[in-house]
């Protein structure tokens, strides 16, 4: 929808964004609806947004121009040991205005947790809680992530800064990357930080290697179909395996049968937290319970 104003209408308009018409659009509909304006001014004029860098308690801090508006920060905060969050992630989140958790209460989420236990002052932050259902009905996810969206969207326009915490590394297998692009696409600034994946705390933990030489390594998400899994070579590794564990132990007994090759299979289960559980081979892996369980397999 293109609609061009005269001059008081258009500077009346120009104090929403395009994010504040597409949230009134979901909120109204419960679907999303590609809404775009286009205000027209005789004494048109195009602001270039401005990054600026300055240093800040240790870290290359964004301000995204000099409107105030916000930032989105997605922070990996490791796999579950709070001595493996980065120094970026801590000063981050101290200087954070809000802090997005992915779950219903602080009490129930584990990046808070591990944040938490190197960072106590967290609990004097304002947190925003932002469940994502683990579900895979698209239109239900939309509708919850339009929410999310939504409600991240007025704290960045209001020059709040955000820390959306995650698990691991923000760019493998994390619910954040849907708000970050959406954050993006709609002209806000969103700024990565890397967390300890938990595959890489895995195999430490296990004291083993990934790839060496030539080795291929496959990140697959366990909770999909793996059986087109079985013709890979390397190192497998299979995503928060906990809910269909006893499907990807067939499969990897009969991947094994097939293929004639020898493979040796490894699991760890809340790997770097309290109820950490470390298993060898098929057999061990039966007894591996728990959303949170990774599991690795070595071919040669």
């Amino acid at each position: 929808m293109y609609v061009a104003f005269g001059d008081g209408v258009a500077s009346f308009f120009s104090l929403f964004s395009p994010s504040f018409f597409f949230c009134l659009a979901t909120i109204k509909n419960q679907t999303p609806i590609s809404v775009k304006i286009n205000i027209i001014r005789k004494t048109a004029t195009i602001v270039k947004t401005e990054i600026i860098e300055r240093k800040l308690s240790g870290i290359v801090w964004i301000d995204d121009n000099k409107n105030n508006i916000g930032v989105l920060y997605g922070i990996g905060v490791g796999p579950g040991d709070p001595e493996l969050m980065t120094l970026k992630a801590i000063n981050t989140i101290k200087a954070c205005d809000i802090i997005a958790i992915p779950a219903v209460s602080k009490e129930e989420c584990y990046a808070y947790s591990i944040v938490q236990a190197v960072l106590p002052e967290i609990e004097k932050k304002h947190i925003m809680c932002t469940p994502f259902p683990m579900i895979k009905d698209k239109e239900k996810l939309t509708i919850s992530h339009n929410k999310i969206y939504c409600d991240i969207v007025s704290e960045l326009e209001a020059g709040k800064n955000v820390a959306m915490l995650t698990i691991g590394d923000p760019s493998v297998y994390s619910t954040y990357m849907y708000i970050h692009k959406r954050v993006m696409q709609a002209g806000f600034t969103a700024v990565m930080i890397s967390g300890v994946p938990s595959f890489c705390a895995a195999a430490a933990r296990l004291g083993i290697s990934l790839g060496e030489m030539m080795d291929e390594i496959h990140i697959i998400p366990a909770s999909y179909d793996v059986r087109g899994t079985v013709g890979y070579g390397g190192t497998c590794v299979y995503m928060k395996s906990g809910k269909k564990l006893a499907e990807l132990i067939e499969v990897l007994r009969t991947g094994d049968a097939i293929r004639k090759k020898k493979m040796t299979v490894y699991g760890v289960t809340n790997c770097g937290m309290e109820s950490e559980r470390v298993y060898r081979g098929l057999d061990e892996l039966t007894e591996a319970k728990g959303y949170l369980t990774i599991v690795i397999v070595k071919y040669s």
